[in-house]
């Protein structure tokens, strides 16, 4: 006869604790949020559990969702945040859709009325399922107390398995404060599809035939030993290799083999090697207009290459471009297959394209070498610093704008999780992401790149940085105006400029009031001892590099594309 053990009676508990306690039960290992009188309960039950897991409590819920996504992407388990009904749902819907472009685990939980409320247009009342139906996985409301674990569990299995995701959850209030007996979910279980033995078998004949072959790598889902894979495969069989868009460290950017970025600034001649080739490996990336340089690239539906598309949602392989060999899977599990490759070819075919890979290492080598810039500080210079100066697993975030293209041009990632920037193209991201990592990674150096534009969209969340003690450095990059429409502006406007002038404040008084280390930088010549200081200050810090309204990107200049634009219509 055996001891069966017995089971702890189940005890009531509210529906905040039953919610708190299925979070800890998934190893969430920290929340963000802007509090909310709907949803006091769970700030309630928090309380018990904050060495477990943390809370960090931002200024605005635009801030926070970034926050989340970052802590998605950097760690492969759903970002968590909170927000309150109706204008805190609003707000944190721009790191939502983030999330969706960029296929980052997250689960925003939104404070709802009462079930006893619902459709009279009660306070702040917004229909969830109706305004996030189409940027996210899956938007459902908890209704009932008894039903958390189940709808928890779920959201948690749903952000992360196939093509990872945000979920959404309401919670309404009332249902936050009854109570309930039932038991916990178990830990959720991510799924993911795996390379078959005959697509694998597949692959390898295509290579063999491959005259001019090339790898292209992105997506935030690779570790260590898939990145390690990728790079024995390209080494083995003597292929180059390219990163998607914002999605930099999914290889070694000074390996031998790294030929630049897929993206937008990219370069003409590696734009024009993506055309040439005739067989294009994609392996975690989409293939979405940034990458794909408005689909030209790439040509849908059929492409002009062989393509092999690897990706881990099998809802996207076949919907914009039909590949020779659509292969439904994670990179991990992908990467893993490859070993499976028969090696008896791979000195022969590297041989056959040896000049190929030469070439494409010889072009990125001629695009890291900048050009002079109008003005007193050479931005893309000071970019060349931090790549000599960084430890290799130094993060660099940034959000969007113009700044941004030569970050992505001059700097060298080397490292895994090292890059976190939005290819949703959303504004005020760096800030937030930065402070993200800084939280999760306290030992590395995390640098925020942003326009004057971008920072002030989320500029504010340095005061959650002082609070939380996450001494980030601020790169601030001030020509006075939203320089990405200004560009645009001289492109298809030329000379009728409106709407994009900047007044901004004193940045350096703003930040040091905000508690943070601040200098301003108005030459190149300044820029490697106030970086020295940032790093040296111990707080959160920020760096004003005042630019040239000219030095719009680094390969053209302001009045070089009006000229052009002016040219072209005369």
């Amino acid at each position: 006869m055996t001891n069966t053990p017995i089971a702890a009676p189940l005890t009531p508990r509210s529906g905040g604790q039953i919610l708190v306690d299925q979070l800890v039960i998934h190893g969430a290992s920290r929340a963000f949020c802007v509090p909310g009188e709907s949803f006091l309960a769970v700030l309630d039950a928090l309380h018990d559990v904050r060495e477990t897991l943390p809370l960090v409590v931002c200024r605005q819920e635009g801030g926070a969702a970034n926050m989340a996504e970052a802590w998605g992407k950097l760690t492969g388990e759903p970002g968590i945040c909170f927000a309150t009904r109706g204008p805190g749902a609003t707000n944190a819907s721009i790191g939502l859709h983030t999330a969706f472009q960029d296929s980052t685990p997250m689960i925003l939980f939104i404070g709802q009325v009462g079930t006893d409320f619902v459709e009279r247009e009660a306070f702040q009342e917004v229909d969830y399922r109706r305004m996030f139906g189409q940027m996210a996985k899956w938007v459902a409301s908890i209704d009932r107390a008894d039903r958390i674990p189940e709808f928890v569990q779920h959201a948690f299995h749903v952000a992360t398995s196939g093509r990872p995701g945000p979920v959404v959850l309401a919670l309404p209030e009332d249902m936050l404060t009854q109570m309930a007996t039932v038991a916990d979910a178990r830990r959720y279980q991510p799924v993911q599809s795996s390379a078959s033995v005959a697509q694998i078998e597949r692959l390898g004949q295509m290579i063999a035939q491959a005259q001019q072959p090339l790898l292209l790598v992105g997506g935030s889902f690779w570790d260590e030993a898939s990145r390690a894979a990728v790079k024995t495969f390209a080494h083995r069989f003597g292929m180059p290799v390219a990163c998607a868009w914002r999605y930099q460290d999914a290889f070694d950017n000074g390996d031998s083999h790294y030929i630049g970025e897929v993206g937008i600034g990219i370069n003409p001649k590696l734009a024009q090697r993506v055309r040439d080739s005739d067989l294009l490996i994609a392996v975690g990336v989409r293939l979405g207009e940034m990458t794909t340089n408005g689909y030209t690239l790439v040509e849908s539906p059929t492409p002009v290459q062989s393509l092999v598309h690897v990706f881990s949602g099998a809802d996207e392989l076949g919907r914009v471009f039909h590949a020779d060999l659509p292969i439904a899977a994670g990179v991990r599990e992908f990467s893993a297959a490859l070993a499976a490759l028969p090696l008896s070819d791979a000195a022969q075919l590297s041989a056959r394209w040896t000049s190929w890979l030469q070439s494409a290492c010889a072009d990125y080598a001629d695009w890291r070498v900048p050009r002079a810039q109008p003005g007193t500080l050479n931005y893309p210079e000071c970019v060349l610093h931090l790549d000599e100066v960084l430890p290799q697993d130094a993060i660099i975030t940034n959000g969007a704008g113009n700044f941004a293209t030569p970050v992505h041009r001059f700097y060298r990632h080397r490292g895994h999780k090292t890059q976190l920037a939005p290819t949703s193209g959303a504004m005020g991201y760096g800030v937030p992401s930065a402070i993200a990592a800084k939280l999760r990674h306290p030992d590395r150096v995390v640098v925020a790149v942003t326009g004057d534009g971008d920072f002030m969209m989320t500029g504010q969340e340095l005061a959650t940085a002082v609070q939380y003690d996450a001494p980030l450095i601020v790169l601030l990059i001030n020509n006075g105006m939203f320089g990405t429409i200004r560009m645009h502006q001289e492109r298809e406007y030329p000379a009728r400029v409106y709407g994009t002038a900047l007044r901004n404040p004193d940045f350096v008084k703003l930040a040091e009031a905000y508690g943070c280390h601040a200098e301003r930088v108005t030459e190149t010549s300044q820029f490697a001892a106030a970086f020295a200081r940032a790093r040296e200050s111990g707080v959160p810090a920020l760096i004003e590099l005042v630019i040239d309204q000219q030095a719009i990107t680094a390969g053209q200049t302001l009045d070089e594309i009006r000229t052009k634009a002016l040219a072209a219509r005369s």
